[in-house]
């Protein structure tokens, strides 16, 4: 799952917004493993009596790996962040468990991320151009 939620939120938010080209090839097939991630975590991972992965009562090492990189998806718009994590019930249920389990060093950590978010809120999405840009370029340009 590694850079998969980041490659998806680069091509369909950040690099759009910032007017360069986006790698929609990129950002389909992240999305199709994020659907497919998201899938097996809500079947297997959570399916314990616990809040946490296999069940646990406390956030381990692995709730807050998996955790931190699900949180890029915040900087989606609305539309696109329900599309993904809507019908993931449990895992929105484990993402909140997890945030409070962890107060207020969730929030330290994501600073930065809820930072872009506020930034991206209002600023209108251009469309994609999709040239001959590789991913990693477009992620050094986009940086901020």
């Amino acid at each position: 799952m590694l850079l998969i939620s980041g490659t998806y939120v680069i091509n369909t938010t950040i690099l759009p917004a910032l007017g360069y080209p986006s790698n929609q090839q990129a950002a389909d097939e992240a999305e199709k493993f994020l659907v497919s991630s998201l899938s097996e975590i809500e079947s297997f991972w959570l399916k314990g009596d616990g809040p946490f992965l296999l069940g646990g009562n406390q956030p381990s090492i692995a709730d807050l790996s998996l955790v931190c990189e699900l949180m890029q998806l915040e900087v989606l718009n609305e539309k696109y962040r329900y599309r993904l994590l809507g019908p993931y019930k449990k895992v929105q249920r484990w993402i909140k468990h997890t945030r409070y389990a962890i107060s207020p060093h969730f929030g330290d950590v994501h600073k930065n991320l809820m930072n872009v978010k506020e930034k991206l809120k209002n600023k209108p999405l251009m469309e994609a151009n999709h040239g001959g840009v590789s991913v990693s370029e477009q992620w050094w340009r986009a940086r901020m």
